[in-house]
């Protein structure tokens, strides 16, 4: 199945990891630009992007997914599927229309109670 990877932090790299084991042909793998991190505020490249390219993987780092090039360019990947994981980003309409099978979307606590950016602390600390 041809499949676009949109991840990004330590989290979502076994999930690309076993989609490449399973033998789907990843077509593109987006994930967040790199972003300074660390003391000294050092330019870190997200651990899906890592993979990525130990892997040989197409990466894609929009600093906007909104505009038409980014609208146009995923659509481009004529995917079967997308896959996402902790990506960072809610998806305009037309992210979740362009694959043939449209889109998983891997969510690390129930929605909608959990949503947001903490979402497994927020669920902890509820019980």
């Amino acid at each position: 199945m041809r499949i676009v990877f949109m991840g990004t932090p330590e989290a979502a790299v076994p999930a690309l990891r076993r989609l490449m084991e399973d033998g789907h042909e990843i077509v593109a793998v987006w994930t967040q630009p790199d972003r300074p991190a660390g003391r000294g505020n050092k330019l870190s490249a997200p651990p899906v992007k890592v993979l990525a390219q130990l892997l040989g993987q197409k990466i894609f780092q929009p600093e906007k997914i909104r505009t038409e090039e980014a609208k146009s360019l995923f659509a481009s990947h004529n995917a079967d599927l997308a896959v996402v994981v902790a990506y960072g980003r809610i998806l305009p309409a037309e992210f979740l229309g362009a694959p043939k099978r449209g889109c998983i979307n891997v969510h690390f606590s129930l929605l909608p109670l959990y949503r947001g950016a903490a979402p497994v602390n927020w669920a902890i600390i509820n019980g």
